[in-house]
């Protein structure tokens, strides 16, 4: 996210986030220990756009995430999808029940990628950890990594990181 809490900027894009092979790495040893992904439909289209279709070519670390990416089962909740492929399930409907029953059923880390999936989740208090990566960038406007609230969410700071592009916070919902 930005400075000023943004996960996008005002066009959509996030070309202003561009990891460094420390964070990368950090990014694929993180990814590599969840047991489910939940993706936004935004999200899992640009992940789905890009990552199934990494080259030889590219980076190690690159091919890495990759392969992680496309084999980790992955929910993905949209109304408007039809079909998602790469170890992916679509759910069209019910986004809280859907993921109470996931949490109930799982034993493992599960991520919530995509603000607006989150942002659904957050006031059921199903969001039990947040991993916040900030980067030194002012947007001015754009998709807000936290919806609107009725209430305060406290949050309590178990980790800080530095990374040449980011920094890491992570908070307990606890």
């Amino acid at each position: 996210m930005s400075v000023d809490g943004y996960v996008n900027d005002r066009d959509g894009n996030i070309d202003w986030t561009d990891p460094d092979d420390e964070l990368h790495q950090f990014h694929n040893d993180r990814y590599r220990e969840l047991e489910v992904s939940l993706h936004g439909r935004r999200l899992y289209e640009l992940m789905a756009e890009y990552w199934p279709h990494v080259g030889d070519d590219a980076p190690s670390i690159e091919r890495e995430f990759a392969e992680l990416w496309t084999q980790k089962p992955k929910v993905v909740f949209s109304r408007t999808l039809t079909e998602v492929q790469w170890n992916s399930r679509l759910v069209s409907d019910n986004v809280v029940e859907e993921v109470r029953k996931l949490k109930a059923a799982g034993d493992g880390v599960m991520e919530v990628g995509g603000a607006n999936l989150a942002a659904s989740l957050i006031p059921h208090g199903l969001v039990d950890e947040y991993q916040l990566f900030v980067s030194p960038v002012v947007l001015g406007g754009g998709t807000p990594m936290f919806p609107s609230l009725d209430t305060r969410l406290p949050l309590r700071l178990v980790e800080t990181r530095h990374f040449a592009t980011a920094v890491m916070l992570r908070f307990s919902a606890d």
